[in-house]
């Protein structure tokens, strides 16, 4: 199982192929970030809250448009 994850922009297609390519035999992930949009889309109350915890550690939505990837672990 790997640890790390690099996520790279959608908006970094060349970015993924070469990093892809870079790690290929490593203990990195390197996978193009599937976020669209928050899955939530009203924001009305939700009666009961299906969800145990904030499935995502950290926000980063920054590192991906400044550098075009992001590291975190799994």
């Amino acid at each position: 199982m790997t640890w790390l994850v690099l996520i790279v922009s959608r908006m970094e297609p060349t970015r993924y192929t070469y990093l892809k390519h870079a790690f290929a035999n490593d203990v990195i992930d390197v996978v193009f970030d599937r976020r669209v949009a928050d899955r939530r889309r009203h924001q009305e109350s939700i009666a009961v809250e299906k969800r145990h915890r904030e499935r995502r550690q950290r926000d980063i939505t920054r590192d991906l448009k400044e550098l075009g990837w992001a590291l975190v672990r799994r």
